[in-house]
């Protein structure tokens, strides 16, 4: 039997995270803030890498290559922010690549297609002379006003071609980086998408730490209060105006002014969704009138803003749009990866079923050695072997109102819980929505929650029918349904819908049914397993210490229940 391919993917931006290919296909991944506990961790990543060697089962030696990418900065192979696994060993073949080439081999690694267009917006890539000095062959596709540019300027956006093997740059756009000084300036580059959003998100709410909260903020907020527009576009180039900056001049200072400005600042997040909706759909159709295409990837920042993402799928600008579930930096190394496999080693793309959880799973013995701790001995739990039992069990509780904390099998990858490591919830009983959010996620009230329905039961309870397995698109909850899908359907009708898969979430699918067999309805909140400024949780232990700070009902780890 041949000895099995290995190949590693690192990302060591913000957001860090170690990814492993076998052969091609995903076998481990994990991101760094799951095992350091600190959101949005990057830097050093021997922590996510001996997390992938550990649960597969390897070594160093083992790995035929690796392939790492971080934005600013290309790492020494021994010490990047302290020492690195690497270290003594030169043996191992390190690759480095740019920022928007690792998002965009994350899409086309993880997609159904053998051939499509490739869309990369994010708040900033790679600065222009590192991507020279990593892919001198493409200075042929960078524009010569970039080329003479005496400051800094970073990846904007990127659009690729790929033919089922390589990724070949159509249209690279750089910005210079933004102003750092005001309101509105932070370290994105000044025209981009991302950079735009994250600076009114840091305006709103006073820090940057979940630009996703503008998105769930802005339904709030009241059309044509600003007539004034954020971007327009220049030869093809998608450009940030300076002249609205101007019209803000009441920053939040913090949550309590947020709130007591509340309707102020949630305008200006529904005129921020607005002028982003529309500035993707135009920069899209604008590569895609000059490249067309049938199939289209979209994966960095800006592509997990869910609301645009339905807009973009109801244009009919591509007839097959595939949304790269982990499009954020946390989706670097999984993209490293991919080009390791698919450019560096010239071999055949192997098809992806679908899945995001690249977590290990924790055996009955970690789970076991876990409750003997002595801050958990004051737990009972009890086994339920039997899963038709166990699944019962669960939805009585959710049936009766109780929450419950779902731990199972390998943890998701990237920023949705989508069933392995969830807070689960009945959809339509009386204020859960605002109980969950004060008294389990210490959150702010107006933060929505998603609905996770059975695939096949999409359409009777969404006006769309969107196939959404990733949580990243948006739809409508039909009017006959909105009452008792109220927790999970946001002021404007609308909800981040998720369609649960069987084929690779089968414990999560029989669970709906089983609440659906009790309630009539096919439907469950979900949201993920952790609390404001926490991490999702990864671990047996990190979820009974959030079981005992919280409001949690039941614990349910594998086959064991605890209940207070």
């Amino acid at each position: 039997m041949a000895k099995p391919i290995y190949i590693l993917g690192t990302g060591l931006s913000h957001n860090g995270s170690a990814v492993l290919l076998k052969d091609g296909r995903v076998c481990v991944g994990i991101e760094k803030e799951r095992l350091s506990r600190k959101k949005h961790d990057g830097g050093n990543d021997t922590l996510a890498i001996q997390y992938c060697l550990d649960a597969e089962g390897i070594g160093l030696d083992d790995l035929a290559l690796v392939v790492q990418c971080a934005n600013f900065d290309i790492p020494n192979r021994d010490n990047f922010k302290g020492e690195r696994i690497f270290l003594g060993n030169e043996n191992i073949k390190i690759v480095d690549i740019s920022h928007h080439l690792a998002h965009a081999y994350s899409a086309v690694g993880t997609s159904p297609f053998s051939e499509c267009n490739v869309m990369v917006i994010d708040g900033c890539g790679s600065p222009l002379d590192q991507f020279l000095k990593l892919h001198p062959e493409q200075k042929e596709y960078i524009s010569a006003e970039f080329l003479n540019e005496v400051r800094m300027v970073c990846e904007k956006d990127s659009f690729y071609h790929f033919d089922g093997q390589k990724l070949t740059p159509l249209i690279k756009d750089f910005s210079t980086m933004s102003n750092q000084t005001g309101s509105f300036s932070l370290p994105t580059t000044q025209h981009s998408i991302g950079g735009f959003y994250a600076a009114i998100s840091n305006y709103v709410f006073g820090d940057m730490d979940d630009v996703g909260k503008l998105m769930g903020l802005a339904p709030y907020g009241k059309s044509g209060l600003y007539d004034f527009e954020a971007f327009e576009f220049q030869s093809g180039n998608l450009l940030v105006n300076e002249n609205w900056k101007t019209q803000f001049d009441n920053p939040s200072t913090g949550y309590d002014y947020f709130k007591e400005h509340f309707d102020y600042y949630a305008n200006i997040a529904r005129w921020a969704q607005e002028q982003v909706e529309k500035a993707v759909l135009q920069c899209i159709h604008n590569r895609l009138e000059k490249f067309p295409h049938p199939n289209l990837c979209y994966t960095g920042g800006v592509a997990l803003n869910a609301v645009a993402n339905a807009k973009l799928q109801d244009s009919g600008v591509a007839q097959e749009i595939y949304f790269e579930p982990a499009a954020g930096d946390n989706g670097l190394a999984l993209g490293c990866a991919y080009y390791g496999w698919l450019e560096y080693m010239k071999m055949p793309k192997m098809s992806h079923d679908g899945s995001t959880c690249f977590g290990k799973s924790y055996s009955e013995a970690e789970i076991d050695a876990a409750f003997h701790k002595e801050e958990n001995k004051k737990y009972t739990p009890k086994k339920i072997t039997d899963e038709e039992e166990l699944l019962q069990y669960c939805a009585e509780k959710l049936k009766e109102g109780k929450t419950i904390a779902w731990f199972q099998s390998g943890s998701e990858f990237g920023p949705r819980a989508l069933g392995r490591r969830s807070i689960l919830a009945h959809p339509g009983i009386e204020k859960m929505k605002d109980h969950i959010n004060l008294d389990i996620k210490f959150r702010e009230d107006f933060r929505p929650f998603a609905p996770a329905v059975l695939k096949s039961k999409v359409g009777e309870y969404f006006e769309s029918a969107r196939y959404s397995p990733y949580m990243i698109l948006v739809d409508k909850t039909r009017a006959i349904h909105q009452q008792e899908l109220k927790n999970v359907t946001h002021e404007n009708g609308s909800a981040r819908v998720q369609t649960v898969e069987e084929s690779w979430n089968p414990r999560f699918a029989k669970l709906i049914e089983a609440f659906y067999k009790q309630t009539d309805i096919a439907v469950l909140l979900n949201t993920s397993l952790n609390k404001k400024g926490m991490p999702i949780v990864e671990t047996p232990e990190e979820a009974l210490y959030l079981f005992g700070i919280t409001d949690l009902d039941v614990l349910v780890m594998e086959n064991v229940v605890v209940e207070k």
